[in-house]
């Protein structure tokens, strides 16, 4: 039986794979924030005919916490597989110049930080066991620079290298690493953004391709691959053209209601 955590576990793509694995009878850790709303992620996961479904109400800011959570839950059953999920976004609305601080900074804690906290707690008992997977979800963000998006894309950009390195290092001691890089998919925290969404697929189809992805062990998990593609190539181009080009689409990104950070 296959042991599995998952970070933001209780909503969109976190929720919709802990689906997709529960129909398979896995043993699920998910993690998330909003008691209630973990609890019926879990009970849907039970129906769904998870084995065991253990639940933490924990946020990924918190190093100490996370470290002990991670450590407790692999100590008591060891993980297979473990899904950095959990993350919030940010960003700018036309007319708008530059991104509130305090925003900027909790979301950086939470989707860059949160992610370290998360994953660092799992690699030594991987490697010593000499076999696990862990998979960090990054965006089509940390592909190419967005105007509108600047500390997202910061903070996915930095979240996608630190991928790359684990993916290089890792694999000598039994452990894959594969980077997930979604487009846009119709999930609460993509709900409130306003702009043309090429690809646009559901949380429980980003789930089908996520966990065809992790099962084949794939590296690079991104999809719609033509938009990957295009980003990609966009990166290559003199910056200026593609920035004029960016400039023209009318985006509006809800500030995150993240403030503060935890210890």
């Amino acid at each position: 039986m296959t042991r599995i955590l998952i970070t933001g576990g209780s909503s969109g793509i976190g929720r919709a794979l802990a689906l997709a694995y529960a129909a398979e009878g896995a043993d699920l850790v998910l993690f998330g924030r909003d008691a209630p709303r973990l609890a019926e992620a879990a009970q849907s996961c039970r129906d769904a005919g998870a084995k065991n479904v253990e639940t933490h109400v924990a946020d990924v800011r918190d190093r100490e916490a996370m470290a002990r959570l991670v450590k407790a839950a692999d100590e008591r059953a060891a993980i297979d597989l473990l899904v950095a999920n959990a993350g919030v976004a940010t960003g700018l609305s036309p007319g708008q110049i530059l991104e509130d601080p305090d925003s900027v900074r909790a979301m950086m804690a939470i989707n860059v930080n949160g992610v370290f906290n998360t994953v660092e707690p799992i690699i030594p008992a991987m490697c010593a066991r000499g076999g696990g997977q862990i998979a960090i979800v990054g965006s089509m963000a940390g592909v190419r620079a967005l105007p509108y998006s600047p500390s997202y894309c910061a903070a996915k950009s930095a979240v996608h290298m630190w991928a790359d390195c684990l993916r290089g290092a890792l694999p000598p001691y039994g452990v894959s690493v594969s980077l997930i890089v979604p487009g846009f998919v119709k999930t609460p925290m993509n709900a409130p953004l306003k702009a043309w969404q090429p690809g646009s697929i559901s949380d429980v189809e980003a789930a089908r391709i996520v966990k065809r992805g992790l099962d084949r062990r794939r590296g690079v998990i991104a999809f719609p691959y033509y938009m990957y593609a295009a980003m990609r190539l966009f990166s290559f181009l003199p910056a200026g053209i593609v920035d004029g080009v960016m400039r023209r689409f009318t985006v509006e990104v809800v500030e995150t209601r993240e403030r503060g950070e935890s210890a």
